[in-house]
Formats: structure tokens, C-alpha cells, sequence
């Protein structure tokens, strides 16, 4: 068999695995609840690995080891950043929002949590977070695609556009059929994948180059300033933007709902061990596979084209090609992870909380599990339409959506969770000024001293810190606030 031939027999498997596991959770749906949250049932393994998973997509393996192949390690503040971030995201928010949701109307939805805390009588909040994942989610979700379409694309010299559906169309059917509980334990299989794919290489890769000195050795006789974390030309606004990035955590509506679902408030605390753990190795192996990339590569440009592509290239020169085909199904699982958190929202997102804002009810059972399904193949087909003309914009739709969730939800869960004089006219106007911030800021250049070139996450998100605290300031919070508040809190302590 030729090369192709043994990577296809991997991907056939990686597919198969994935479908299995949205049909074995198919008959585990029984309620809204189950489908969007599985029933808070899941243990920390599952939760952190499946958080990391559907965060991390195609950057941790594609991304993050181009940037840091072609221009070194002045390329890890963003890396550094997303670390810190997700470690103070599952110290801080991740027992008080498992406690809290359940205090809160057992909230499935960051939306329904916001409007059940704040006691939104007039659903401006769930509103108002329904529209923003709506429209945000979607071009995420359509990133997604077009990533697995270049996949295809570089991988296999496949169509784009029949490769961005094959991955559509697998994500959706075990998302749609198995819901949160398949995408929770299709994203721990895959971060798994992705984990043993991004230690694998990068051993296999420094033992094939005589060892850690002799590596060292190589990339530095090609660039002696490769391993300079701040280059002579570096901008600090540019450190202070990549290390902004961990900002973005508090506010990802796709990465907190795993807080929501692990199984007990106490449990965040073995989870967080677990997804930094996985965390760590996995972005450090990502940076050394760039670097046992630049030592094989960088002597002769020609011979790696594209720098994001420096993973597969080496999975490809170091193993069978069997074994590489399961580390290109790595990249597919990163890739795939994300789409299908993404979607899941998405649909909650358009039948928990704008549904259920129009109708001012509450449909149970069966059906409004049928409605969540339509939702995610709706979705998925404008997300998939968006993304069949291939354009250049989508990684900074990527940027620009992580900013906006960042600077729309974060400061506002941060602030339920840890403020009870915060009131929803003050969590309203901020998220509205934060998004507002990020569109604005994002579409400016230069200013004095390059000011608008900093990431906009950060003016959005001081900007919703500062206006939700001086708007809450003029008012009362609800009386049921602080007996809620309290008891989330009595709930979150170990």
C-alpha cells in the first residue's frame, strides 16, 4: 500500500471512532438537560480534557508551531498568556459557576445563568447573549471548516470544498445524534489524540537529531536569535496584546459550560489539575516540534513551504505512514473538537434562550430536544455556506470572536460570581460597551504611539468592567440576589 493509501485507512478509523461515540449517546438524551448538559454527570477527566480540547483547535498543532518554527520564541507570549488564563479561569470561575448555575434556576446556558442571577425580569441579558454567540458562534464555527477543508486540501490534495464537508458533516452528525455528552467524550478521545501526537513528535524528532544540546546546537548555527523571547524590535504592546489573549477565558461560552457539567463543585479542583497538566505538555510539545522542525527545516526554505504545516511534515519524515496518518487525525480532532462545542452553543444559544425569550415558556421534554437538533444542522449549513468561498479573513474572525466573548461575557461572569451589588441594567450596559469596545477597537490602525494596535480584548473588557460597576452603582439589586449569592458560595467551598 502507498502512503496515502495507510493515512486513509487512520482517518476511516479516527471517523468511525468519532460516530460511534455520538451513537452510543444518543440513548442517553432524554431531556434538554441531558442533550445541553448531561445532566451535570461529568467527572473531571472528562470535563478538563473535553475544556481543552475545544479550545485549543487547530492552533495548538498547526498554529502555534508555525508561528514559533518561522520566527522563534518571541512567538510564546501568546502561549504564556492562554496558560495563565486557563489556570485562573478553573480556579476562579469554574467551582462558583458549577455551584452557582445550579443555585441560579439550574441554568444550562451561560445566557439563562446571567438572566436566572441578576433575576432579568424583562429577558435583556438573555437576549442580548443570545444575538452575540448567535452571530460570533456562527463564523467560528464556519473558521472551523474552512480549516478542515486545507486540511484536506494539504494533506491529501483533496478539493477544499469536499473536504470542508466530509468534516462538517461528520462533526454534525455526532453532535446532532449524541449532543453534549457525545461532544464532551468525543473531545476527551481527542485531546488524548492530540496529547500523545505532540509528545510523540517531539521526542522522537530530539533523539533523531542526536539529542537536546545537539538540537540546540542545529537551530541556533541557523538563527542565534531564535531563542530570544523579546527580539530587539519587538513592541511592548505586541507582548501585552499576546499575553491579553488569557483574558478571553473568562467569557468563552464554549469552554465554561464544562465547568457546569462536572459533577460536583468540588470536583474543579482535580480538573484543573488535569487541564493545566494537559495544557502544559501539550504547548510545550507544540514548541518542540517547532524547534526540531526549525533544526530539520530552516536550512533550506524550500523545503517546508508553509510554516503551519511543520507537525504534519515531521509526523510524515519521522513515521510509518500508518502512524502518521493517526498523527494528521490528531489535527482533525483539534479541529473537529472545537466545531462541535461551537455548534452546541450555538443551538442553546437560538432554543434555550431565544426561543425560549419569545415564547415565554418553557417547552420539556422530547421535543425541545428535536428543535435543539434543528438548531445544530441550521447552524452548520449557514456556518458551512459562509466558509464554501475560501477567504483569507477567517483567523482574524477567529482573534476578533475570542475578543468578543472575552470582553462581552468575561468581566459579566466574573462580576455574578463575585459581586452581589452587580445589577442586570449594570451587567446589560457592560456587556453591550465591551462588545462594542472590541468591534470598534478591531477595526482601527496606528493611533498615538500605536495605541489601536493593542489586541481590543483589553479596552473591551475594562471597558465592561468599569461601565457594569458604575451603572450597578445607581441601582439595587434584586432582594433575592444575596441569599443566592451566599449560597452559591457556602456550595463552591471544598
Amino acid at each position: 500500500m502507498d502512503e496515502t493509501t495507510y493515512q486513509a485507512i487512520a482517518m476511516i478509523v479516527y471517523f468511525v471512532g468519532m460516530l460511534a461515540i455520538g451513537g452510543w449517546a444518543y440513548g442517553r438524551n432524554n431531556d434538554l438537560d441531558d442533550y445541553m448538559l448531561a445532566d451535570r454527570g461529568l467527572n473531571p477527566w472528562v470535563a478538563a480534557l473535553s475544556a481543552g480540547a475545544s479550545d485549543m483547535s487547530g492552533w495548538l498543532l498547526m498554529g502555534l508551531p508555525g508561528a514559533l518554527y518561522a520566527h522563534g520564541l518571541v512567538e510564546a507570549w501568546i502561549a504564556v498568556g492562554l496558560t495563565i488564563g486557563a489556570w485562573l479561569n478553573w480556579r476562579f470561575v469554574a467551582p462558583r459557576l458549577r455551584a452557582y448555575t445550579e443555585v441560579a434556576g439550574n441554568a444550562i446556558t451561560i445566557p439563562s445563568f446571567l438572566g436566572n442571577r441578576l433575576h432579568d425580569t424583562r429577558h435583556l441579558l438573555r437576549w442580548a447573549s443570545g444575538v452575540i454567540i448567535l452571530v460570533y458562534f456562527t463564523f467560528y464555527v464556519s473558521s472551523g471548516m474552512v480549516a478542515g477543508g486545507a486540511f484536506f486540501e494539504g494533506s491529501f490534495g483533496m478539493d477544499y470544498r469536499l473536504g470542508m464537508v466530509l468534516v462538517a458533516a461528520i462533526t454534525v452528525v455526532y453532535t446532532l445524534i449524541g449532543g453534549f455528552l457525545a461532544v464532551s467524550y468525543t473531545d476527551f478521545v481527542q485531546g488524548l489524540m492530540m496529547l500523545a501526537a505532540l509528545v510523540v513528535v517531539p521526542v522522537v524528532g530530539i533523539i533523531r537529531a542526536g539529542g537536546p544540546g545537539a538540537l540546540i546546537d542545529s537551530v541556533s548555527a541557523v538563527d542565534p536569535h531564535y531563542w530570544a523571547l523579546w527580539g530587539p524590535t519587538t513592541p511592548v504592546l505586541a507582548v501585552v496584546s499576546a499575553l491579553a489573549w488569557g483574558l478571553g477565558y473568562f467569557g468563552q461560552p464554549h469552554i465554561i459550560v464544562r465547568f457546569m457539567a462536572i459533577r460536583t463543585p468540588g470536583e474543579a479542583r482535580a480538573g484543573r489539575r488535569i487541564g493545566i497538566g494537559w495544557m502544559l505538555l501539550a504547548v510545550i510539545g507544540a514548541g518542540l516540534t517547532a524547534v526540531v522542525g526549525a533544526a530539520v527545516y530552516r536550512r533550506d526554505p524550500a523545503a517546508l513551504a508553509d510554516p503551519e504545516t511543520v507537525f504534519i511534515a515531521l509526523g510524515q519524515l519521522l513515521f510509518h505512514p500508518l502512524v502518521a496518518g493517526f498523527m494528521l487525525a490528531a489535527i482533525l480532532a483539534a479541529i473537529m473538537s472545537t466545531i462541535s462545542s461551537q455548534l452546541l452553543v450555538t443551538s442553546s444559544a437560538l432554543i434555550e434562550d431565544l426561543y425560549g425569550a419569545i415564547t415565554r415558556r418553557r417547552v420539556t421534554g422530547g421535543r425541545l430536544v428535536l428543535y435543539s437538533r434543528m438548531a445544530v444542522f441550521a447552524v452548520a449549513v449557514i456556518a458551512a455556506l459562509l466558509a464554501w468561498n475560501r477567504g483569507g479573513t477567517i483567523l482574524d474572525l477567529v482573534a476578533f470572536a475570542w475578543a468578543g466573548f472575552g470582553a462581552g461575557f468575561g468581566p459579566t461572569v466574573l462580576l455574578c460570581l463575585y459581586w452581589r451589588r452587580l445589577t442586570a441594567a449594570g451587567a446589560f450596559a457592560g456587556m453591550i460597551v465591551g462588545a462594542a469596545l472590541v468591534m470598534v477597537w478591531g477595526n482601527l490602525d496606528g493611533g498615538p504611539g500605536g495605541l489601536f494596535d493593542l489586541y481590543e480584548i483589553v479596552p473591551g473588557f475594562l471597558g465592561n468592567l468599569a461601565v457594569a460597576w458604575a451603572v450597578s452603582r445607581t441601582g439595587r439589586p434584586d432582594g433575592r440576589v444575596a441569599d443566592e449569592f451566599d449560597a452559591a458560595a457556602d456550595a463552591a467551598r471544598p
